[in-house]
Formats: C-alpha cells, structure tokens, sequence
C-alpha cells in the first residue's frame, strides 16, 4: 500500500498530539494554569479570571478531543492496511501449503515410479539370469553332444 503524502496541517496535528503526552506538556499546562491565576494578583477580577480560565480550559479540550479523533482516524487506516496485508500473507500461506501438498505427491509419485523401476530391473535381471542359466545349460549340452560325436 503505498504511503499517502502527509500534509503540514497532519504532521503538526501529529507532533502536537504527541506532545501532549510528554511531560514539558504537563509542565506548560501547569504553568500556563497558575498563570492565568497570578492575573488576580495584577488586579484582574476573579471572575474574569474565571471566565479566561474556564473559556482556555473548554478551548483545550475541543481541540485535544480534536486531534484524539485524528489519531483514531489514522490508526484505523493503519489498521486496515494491516488487515489487507494479512489476508495476503495468508493467501500466500495458502498458496505455500498446496504447493507442498503438490511436491509431496510428486515426491510420492517418484518414489513410486523408482521401486517400479526397480521391480522392473529386479524382474529384468532375474530374465537375464535365466537366460544366462539356460545358455551355460546349453552350452553344456552342446558340449557333452560333441563328446558324443551327435554334433
């Protein structure tokens, strides 16, 4: 399957999700956070304070929610690559087994013609045999005829 072209508006939504996970991630949150508190201090009303807060606070969230269904959109297409891969590979697999299954026979089936091969020698040299038994027995017989003088 080959790789789509990634877009910046991706890779950024990919580092940054990666990111929030990190620890400097929880450490700017936290230091924006008490930021937004230290306002008080300057002599912004609690609940305008409140109110950036909260508003910062839902802002984060759409966005995270955001970026975590960019994730799950990502790694069901991951996924799905994966699951075609698979069922090729099994395929493959498939494919593997009924050709051994097919070598296997035709292992089976030379075996099969080599001690037929054999049995036929076995068969041949044994008629060779006989023929040479008969040949000496003929030839003995020729010989004692010629003693005799009949031949």
């Amino acid at each position: 399957m080959p790789k789509k072209k990634t877009s910046r508006l991706d890779l950024a939504s990919q580092k940054l999700t990666h990111w929030i996970g990190t620890t400097q991630s929880i450490l700017v949150h936290t230091t924006f956070f008490l930021g937004i508190f230290i306002l008080i201090i300057f002599g912004v009303a609690m609940d305008k304070v409140l109110l950036i807060l909260t508003t910062a606070v839902s802002l984060e969230a759409i966005y995270l929610s955001i970026f975590i269904q960019m994730t799950v959109n990502r790694t069901t297409q991951s996924l799905a690559g994966v699951e075609k891969d698979i069922d090729d590979i099994q395929e493959d697999v498939e494919d593997l087994g009924e050709d051994v299954e097919d070598i296997q026979e035709d292992v089976k089936g030379i075996s099969e013609d080599y001690v037929e091969d054999d049995q036929e020698n076995d068969d041949v040299a044994s008629a060779l045999k006989d023929i040479e038994k008969r040949l000496a027995n003929f030839q003995e017989d020729i010989a004692v005829l010629k003693k005799k003088g009949l031949f």
